[in-house]
């Protein structure tokens, strides 16, 4: 029996577009926070956001934390830096890592998702999220 190739379904090839809701807009609206430029102190090469989800949960300290010292801004920083040593280590568009953070006097351990892909203009960008956000 000879070899079959790959079966491809061109269903949507024709399809309309309704409606795209953009990274610009994301960004404009403040679905996605650009951390591009603290990103790229961390050694990134493309721009990058964080999803305000994050940024709510992880970035930002709670009160007792910040008695303790702790700030959005280095918080934004591990978030970086951890997730660029894990780029450094895998493979893929998609990248998984884990960080401590100390909220309420109590540090606990988070886990957090990278994904490289395409901009509104096919350019390469990052999205740092929460593991079960898209």
């Amino acid at each position: 029996m000879p070899a079959m190739g790959p079966v491809r379904i061109k269903m949507f090839e024709n399809a309309e577009v309704f409606y795209s809701y953009t990274r610009k807009q994301a960004l404009e609206d403040g679905v996605l926070l650009d951390v591009t430029q603290v990103a790229a102190e961390a050694g990134f090469k493309y721009p990058v956001a964080v999803t305000k989800r994050l940024w709510d949960e992880v970035v930002t300290p709670d009160d007792e934390s910040k008695e303790y010292g702790q700030s959005e801004e280095g918080r934004l920083w591990d978030v970086l830096w951890m997730c660029m040593i894990a780029a450094k280590y895998s493979k893929g568009s998609e990248i998984k890592f884990q960080l401590y953070v100390q909220n309420g006097g109590r540090e606990r351990l988070i886990s957090l998702k990278a994904v490289c892909h395409s901009g509104d203009e096919a350019e390469p960008v990052i999205t740092i999220m929460m593991p079960e956000e898209d």
